[in-house]
């Protein structure tokens, strides 16, 4: 077991540092594509954000009709040994956030910073780590030792306004670079 979990934290300081050098994948070679990862695809408000809520066992995630998730999130699940809930993201070096409201309102700000408050989205991940101790009663602690988890914006079928007429096929495409490794 030690192996493995060498190895997993391995493929997690590698995402990491593939998002500090700016590999989001989908943009031809690529080693973030080559990195294992559970993508969470479905269509605009049908649940994707409460079902990552649900592993966790935490609230976290912004909510809101429409397209609320509008950057990949690229959430790390650390198991840890003793001590309280806390989260951190790669944007804030060495900041932890115990209160989860914060975390949900920083992934709201950090989305702003790169999109504005328009309806737009961006293939730039968001890239955060939530840190549990052993014998948490939910159902990723029980089950994994760390887990890499994608929430990518949801698809839809149709641009509504203040959004680029793409925006169909942008969504699309970031789901697909997600999904389709080689």
């Amino acid at each position: 077991m030690a192996t493995m979990e060498s190895l997993i934290g391995l493929v997690n300081r590698i995402q990491r540092a593939c998002t500090v050098l700016g590999d989001h994948g989908g943009e031809g070679m690529s080693l973030w594509e080559a990195l294992p990862s559970v993508a969470v695809v479905g269509g605009q408000s049908s649940g994707k954000s409460s079902v990552l809520e649900s592993v966790v066992g935490r609230d976290f995630l912004p909510r809101g009709s429409g397209i609320v998730t509008r950057r990949p999130l690229v959430l790390q699940l650390h198991k840890i040994d003793g001590g309280s809930d806390y989260a951190e993201f790669l944007h804030t070096p060495k900041k932890k956030y115990t209160d989860f409201a914060s975390v949900r309102k920083e992934i709201a700000d950090e989305t702003d910073r790169i999109t504005g408050k328009s309806k737009q989205i961006s293939n730039i991940p968001i890239h955060l780590s939530i840190y549990s101790p052993n014998g948490r009663c939910h159902m990723f602690f029980i089950q994994v030792v760390n887990l890499t988890l994608v929430d990518l914006p949801g698809l839809t079928k149709v641009a509504v306004e203040g959004q680029q007429e793409s925006i169909v096929e942008d969504i699309e495409n970031m789901v697909r670079s997600y999904v389709e490794k080689t």
